[in-house]
């Protein structure tokens, strides 16, 4: 952790009278909500992905200002192919277009920009800001911010599995060294670790197949609030939420 982010947590925790053993560090967000938050304005669902994408940044810097180590955007699932062809095209040109957009507020904020799910299918103008954009903060220190594109929990947990069957398989690896610390240094991100909260915004009540291994031990908090209407007291609410809750991590009541 950084100075800053361990400055700007303590000011966090005193702003909301906690205590930083309080705070989470790692957060997940399933950023739900933004077609109905257009068909509620009579607009285009398009037109809520737009407003939903436009958000990103506000609730990055937001995250940054609390003292958030690590931030997981859930943006496309694997299971979003089935959507209209359409729709899919817009939100791909979104995607390019607002990871473009926040390489000024990454670098200005020490924001480290990672990819979780797999490349293959993504359209190659993405690919080639994304990992342009990756190539850029690499060096950043700061929130590290992962943008779950054409991702799928399962597929996840299935490709670690083939990396370490081929591992084993050319004797690098045997089977003794397989265990939980093993398999979590194989996953999309393992510099990030597991999540400590996870929000859902909308008022949908399901993870929808999103950081399966992860959030074994994650609290979840749903809000009713639609995606582009996310805002730092929502952030906030989340962490009041999150601090009431007793971690016991399968021990017993204290």
């Amino acid at each position: 952790m950084t100075r800053r982010t361990e400055e700007n947590l303590k000011k966090t925790a005193n702003h909301l009278g906690l205590t930083l053993g309080q705070m989470p560090r790692n957060v997940a967000i399933i950023m739900d909500g933004n077609g109905r938050w257009a068909q509620k304005r009579g607009l285009a669902r398009a037109e809520g992905h737009c407003e939903g994408g436009r958000i990103v940044e506000r609730v990055t810097l937001d995250c940054v200002d609390v003292g958030i180590e690590s931030l997981i955007l859930y943006s496309f699932s694997s299971e979003n192919w089935r959507r209209p062809k359409a729709e899919i095209e817009v939100l791909m040109g979104l995607y390019t277009q607002y990871i473009v957009d926040l390489r000024p507020m990454m670098m200005e904020n020490g924001v480290k920009l990672i990819h979780l799910g797999q490349i293959n299918g993504l359209p190659q103008t993405l690919i080639y800001e994304l990992a342009k954009s990756m190539e850029m903060t690499a060096d950043n220190d700061g929130l590290i911010l992962g943008l779950a594109l054409n991702y799928s929990g399962r597929v996840e947990i299935e490709d670690v599995v083939k990396k370490i069957a081929l591992e084993f398989k050319d004797g690098k690896i045997g089977y003794e060294d397989i265990g939980q610390r093993f398999i979590s240094e194989h996953i999309y991100a393992p510099q990030i670790g597991e999540t400590d909260l996870l929000i859902r915004t909308s008022g949908e009540m399901r993870i929808s197949n999103f950081l399966l291994w992860q959030i074994a031990y994650a609290e979840l908090y749903f809000t009713n609030v639609l995606w582009p209407d996310f805002k730092r007291t929502d952030i906030e609410e989340a962490i009041i939420a999150y601090s009431q809750r007793e971690r016991r991590f399968g021990n017993l009541d204290s």
